[in-house]
C-alpha cells in the first residue's frame, strides 16, 4: 500500500469519527445527514481514485441549487451529483437525477465555468456524472455512471 493511500486512509478514519460525533449532536434532519455522509464518502472515494476534487456543496449567488462535487479528472471538468441512500430500495438512487434536476445543474455548471478566466472558459470539457452512494450496514457501496447525461439540454423534436 503506497503512502499516499495510507494517508487517504487515515485521514477518512479520522473524518468519519468527527463527523459521527457530529452527527449526534446535530438537530439536522435525518435524510439530510445521510446526503452529507453520502458526499463525504463520495468525496474519499474520487481523491482514492485520482480526481482532483475543487469544490464540494459549490452554489451561486444567482442560481438556486448547487454543485455536489466538481473535480478535474485530467483535463476534463467532472461535476458530480451524488446520490445517497442507507438501503437499496426497488428503484436505484440515480433515478432522482430527472431532466428538471439536470436543467439545474447545467446551469449551475454554467454558473460555476463562468468563475473561470475567460480565455480558458470555452476550451473546457465538461463531464456530468452520477454517483450513487449506499450506506449500507455491511459498508459502503458505489455506482458510478460517468457522463450519465449532456453538458446541453436534448433539443425538442419536430414532427414536421
Amino acid at each position: 500500500m503506497s503512502l499516499a493511500s495510507l494517508t487517504l486512509s487515515a485521514e477518512r478514519r479520522t473524518y468519519t469519527a468527527l463527523r459521527s460525533l457530529a452527527d449526534r449532536r446535530s438537530k439536522q434532519a435525518p435524510h439530510l445527514l445521510t446526503g452529507e455522509r453520502g458526499e463525504d464518502a463520495a468525496f474519499f472515494h474520487l481523491r482514492g481514485l485520482g480526481y482532483t476534487i475543487v469544490a464540494r456543496r459549490w452554489r451561486s449567488e444567482r442560481q438556486a441549487g448547487d454543485l455536489d462535487l466538481v473535480a478535474w479528472d485530467g483535463d476534463k471538468l467532472v461535476i458530480f451529483e451524488v446520490k445517497a441512500r442507507t438501503a437499496r430500495d426497488l428503484y436505484p438512487a440515480e433515478v432522482q437525477v430527472d431532466s428538471h434536476k439536470q436543467t439545474i445543474l447545467r446551469k449551475m455548471a454554467h454558473a460555476f465555468l463562468l468563475q473561470l478566466p475567460a480565455p480558458h472558459r470555452a476550451s473546457v470539457s465538461v463531464r456530468f456524472d452520477v454517483l450513487s452512494v449506499y450506506l449500507l450496514e455491511t459498508g459502503v457501496e458505489f455506482h458510478h455512471i460517468p457522463g450519465a447525461f449532456s453538458r446541453f439540454a436534448p433539443q425538442p423534436r419536430s414532427w414536421r
